[in-house]
């Protein structure tokens, strides 16, 4: 059985929007898109490229899909780290609206959402990996769905965009199991899934 992966980026305020490019997602006027390009180092290289290593195959949100479809399939290195695993292995896209696509190695996955990612987790050979698709994840949190995260945080703050765990988001504790720090300044920690939060209050003093 794989397990369901998540690897995200964000900046310093919680951003997640349009990473690699200015016309990404422009929604709500975003107009900062590609915020990750000036700190894509060696270091940086070296863990994306790890990380695909261990893809099994690829879950992703139907915005994701389209950037990575539109992209992905015209780099034909057959030995790129990335376009590789990308273009050979099976990709599943969460839509409801999406029909005949054209990525070979696509399937539409809609309807019982918690039902249908268990199923590809349990026949997924290495990691299901979902990269980016902020409302996928936040779906894939609340159903408890998600085994591991890969946060990389840049050293950046942009004030606006969407925001990967927006309001409303379940509450989700994490238990870190590793992390690194690039040479541009990159924090990429890696956390799993450890159930709900717990809250306590820190005491006063006895002479308070």
């Amino acid at each position: 059985m794989g397990k369901l992966v998540l690897n995200s980026f964000v900046t310093l305020d919680g951003v997640h929007q349009a990473p690699g490019g200015p016309q990404e997602d422009t929604r709500d006027g975003f107009e900062q898109g590609g915020w990750t390009v000036p700190y894509a180092d060696e270091d940086f290289g070296r863990f994306v490229n790890e990380v695909f290593e261990r893809a099994g195959a690829f879950l992703l949100g139907r915005r994701t899909y389209d950037i990575f479809a539109a992209y992905w399939p015209k780099v034909t290195d057959p030995d790129d780290p990335i376009a590789s695993p990308l273009n050979a292995l099976p990709k599943y896209v969460a839509s409801s609206t999406l029909t005949g696509p054209d990525w070979a190695g696509t399937t539409v996955i809609g309807g019982d959402l918690a039902k249908e990612v268990a199923d590809l987790k349990e026949r997924t050979d290495g990691e299901l990996q979902v990269h980016g698709s902020g409302a996928l994840a936040r779906s894939l949190l609340a159903l408890d769905l998600i085994d591991t995260v890969h946060l990389l945080t840049f050293p950046v703050v942009l004030g606006a965009g969407r925001r990967l765990f927006a309001e409303g988001t379940v509450p989700t504790a994490f238990r870190h199991t590793g992390g690194r720090i690039t040479a541009a300044g990159v924090s990429i920690q890696t956390y799993d899934l450890a159930g709900r939060p717990e809250y306590g209050s820190y005491p006063l003093p006895d002479n308070a």
